[in-house]
């Protein structure tokens, strides 16, 4: 038997290896439930086998299917990035690019001046909640200077 390693490394992401590789793989940023699933499926590795028993080939090859998500089997309609603004192609993003990738799409869009553009700047909420109550950036902050009394005895 192979020896048990107690981290993993997948997709630049250290994995726990004490935990099932379904819900070792989910803690990957972009990678949920259903993928998770569908990449074990087309890696051809069980479910349930611990992230810590995984052989060094098996490794290489779960961070194959991650890296390049849309060259094997799994259907579309799971990517992260369908149809991407720039490219028109669908991608699947993980890990940090995903966070640039959104702040991106925030800075074109205050770019051009859209309503959700300027939402953003304004740190306001996007898609149609009130803001009555929710949304104030100065709740729990106090404008006013507290003053403080010493009391000496």
């Amino acid at each position: 038997m192979a020896e048990f390693k107690h981290l993993v490394r997948v997709v630049n992401t250290d994995l726990p290896g004490e935990k099932q590789v379904l819900f070792a793989l989910q803690k990957i940023k972009g990678v949920g439930h259903s993928l998770a699933n569908a990449v074990c499926q087309v890696a051809g590795i069980q479910k349930t086998k611990k992230a810590g028993e995984l052989t060094s080939e098996e490794e290489k090859k779960l961070n194959e299917i991650l890296e390049n998500v849309t060259a094997t089997n799994i259907p579309q309609w799971m990517f992260n990035r369908r149809n991407d603004y720039e490219t028109g192609e669908d991608k699947h993003l993980t890990g940090a690019d995903i966070k640039f990738t959104v702040d991106n799409d925030k800075k074109r869009e205050g770019k051009i001046k859209s309503y959700k553009g300027l939402r953003y700047q304004a740190r306001l909420p996007v898609r149609g909640q009130r803001t009555k109550s929710n949304f104030r950036p100065q709740k729990g902050k106090s404008t006013v200077k507290k003053k403080v009394t010493v009391i000496r005895k």
